[in-house]
């Protein structure tokens, strides 16, 4: 297996309206990529979220009473508080600096994804997550397949804490024509054994490869071309990530 994960160059700063297929194909031009069968496009939900106008202004915010109570044990601006809870299903837990919620989209996160760093707009301005990163990334799949006839996959990636270890990992928040998820039960281990249990989160695991391309403060390098995916592509979505709540031993 030689898996080869490329960030592509000459991505520019993304604003609101811009077409991501285009910049996309743009970018793989630029970096003497051609698009093959089995390929797949990482790219850093910041500028999906630009793209698709995802900015906030905190002042133009409505304040509810809970926000207002949440900032007594949080410490955060309220009005941060309320655009958190705009894009929340549930609170989980608060401290000091810290909300976790369940969001919307149905995985447990930090803050509700909500980024206030590199938004390329003076103070007081944030960035909601994507509204729905597998439709996103279907959109830019199916433009720029009709445009180059590959078939290959779009991942979309974020970088979350988790609850069990220190330090964020970039996670797959969107996807499209690439699975998520390998159920590997039934298949033989290298003894021969039937594997009972296993399933790869195979999404999460490229999303974290891409995200060391990325890096976490500068994003100077969004998009990521990957191939070598040792898994055969299908149709895929978030759903097959996210564990059911009466399965999830942390809540």
């Amino acid at each position: 297996m030689n898996l080869r994960v490329t960030p592509l160059e000459g991505v520019p700063t993304v604003k609101p309206g811009d077409n991501l297929a285009k910049l996309c194909q743009t970018s793989l031009l630029q970096s003497n990529i051609e698009l093959q069968d089995g390929d797949i496009l990482v790219l850093a939900q910041k500028i999906v979220s630009k793209a698709e106008n995802r900015f906030r202004k905190l002042a133009d915010v409505t304040i509810s009473k809970h926000a207002l109570d949440l900032e007594q044990k949080s410490g955060k601006d309220p009005a941060l508080i309320q655009l958190i809870l705009d894009e929340s299903l549930e609170i989980l837990r608060v401290r000091e600096g810290l909300i976790v919620v369940e969001h919307k989209l149905g995985f447990v996160c930090a803050n509700a994804g909500i980024d206030q760093s590199n938004v390329d707009r003076e103070e007081g301005w944030v960035l909601l997550l994507p509204e729905n990163p597998d439709r996103s990334a279907a959109e830019i799949r199916a433009e720029l397949r009709e445009s180059t006839g590959a078939r290959f996959g779009i991942l979309i990636i974020d970088s979350h804490g988790r609850a069990w270890r220190n330090g964020v990992a970039g996670i797959a928040i969107g996807l499209s024509g690439m699975p998520a998820l390998v159920d590997q039960r039934g298949l033989p281990d290298r003894s021969g054994r039937s594997l009972g249990i296993t399933t790869v989160g195979v999404a999460d695991e490229l999303a974290a490869a891409a995200s060391l391309m990325m890096g976490q403060a500068n994003e100077g390098t969004p998009i990521v071309h990957v191939r070598g995916f040792p898994y055969p592509l299908r149709e895929g979505s978030l759903t097959e990530l996210l564990r059911e709540k009466q399965d999830d031993l942390f809540r």
